[in-house]
């Protein structure tokens, strides 16, 4: 079985914790990223200072933010299908460090 592989080909800022992603498939995803914002690696991109200067990895296309956070082009490709998962795993991560 053949696994597409997606890049993340441009993005645009909509509001706060929210980005319009566009893949290499001519799809996109309106994305809302606050409520998975948990744990040590996403936690700081609660600043919205730092989340805003997400960029574009230019070797595997896909959204990375200064303090090396990043998430798979995959995954924010399936975000619909992903999101509650994401959701559930920021919570237990919050839970852990409470």
């Amino acid at each position: 079985m053949k696994h597409p592989i997606y890049r993340v080909e441009s993005f645009e800022i909509l509001k706060p914790y929210t980005l319009l992603v566009r893949f290499d498939d001519g799809t996109e995803q309106e994305i809302n990223f606050e409520q998975v914002l948990g744990g040590e690696m996403y936690r700081p991109l609660r600043d919205l200072d730092l989340f805003n200067q997400v960029k574009i990895d230019p070797e595997v296309h896909t959204l990375i933010w200064p303090n090396g956070a990043d998430f798979d082009p995959d995954t924010l490709h399936d975000w619909p299908s992903l999101e509650k998962a994401l959701v559930d795993r920021a919570r237990a991560w919050e839970r852990v460090t409470a």
